[in-house]
């Protein structure tokens, strides 16, 4: 699914102005991780599980952030992550990471989760599809955005960002369909970022 981002960036890069004296930086992955968990809300069979002879579907939405660290890849989660405002959600990935990186991650921080994104944007790559972390039933691969020429509402023409993302599912859980209908769900809160907020 392709995501334009100018609102979000704009949204960021205004929240960011306005609090960065209270210490208060933002990521787009924050937004990210916040769009995601809303739309595990509104399509909750994606936030499910595969648990050998049934599907388990979660009341929690808990979004697991995969992190690079010395000792491989490590997917500490922000638990909640639906009902937590983007400051507590940048804080929370911020403290998880750090953790991650010294090895000091307890294992109630990575063992479980209900979703997991794994973002290279900041690779510079712009597409790819990562594999499922079971027992989950879905991860999104998150790529860079970089600029696009598309038609105006005027009828002429606009630059604009745009972000790459693949959903992987397991089919036993999520169908293409099901699928589909979460990325339309994410999609449309990225690309209308207030709406997170309310």
């Amino acid at each position: 699914m392709e995501c334009e981002v100018d609102a979000l960036l704009a949204l960021r890069a205004q929240v960011n102005k306005q609090l960065g004296e209270a210490g208060v930086k933002l990521s787009v992955n924050d937004f990210i991780v916040k769009a995601a968990a809303l739309a595990l809300r509104k399509v909750p069979a994606v936030n499910a599980s595969w648990m050998g002879d049934f599907v388990r579907v979660y009341h929690n939405v808990d979004v697991n952030v995969a992190v690079q660290t010395p000792g491989g890849l490590m997917v500490p989660f922000v638990a909640d992550a639906d009902s937590k405002g983007l400051a507590a959600i940048s804080a929370e990935v911020k403290g998880l990471a750090a953790r991650a990186k010294a090895g000091k991650l307890q294992p109630a921080e990575f063992m479980g989760g209900t979703f997991t994104i794994s973002n290279l944007g900041m690779y510079g790559v712009r597409q790819f599809a990562a594999i499922v972390n079971p027992p989950q039933a879905a991860i999104l691969a998150v790529g860079a955005s970089s600029p696009k020429v598309v038609k105006a509402a005027d009828g002429g023409y606009k630059e604009v960002q745009s972000m790459l993302v693949t959903l992987s599912c397991d089919h036993r859980v999520v169908d293409g369909a099901v699928g589909a209908e979460w990325l339309q769900a994410f999609k449309g809160l990225v690309e209308a970022p207030l709406t997170m907020m309310v």
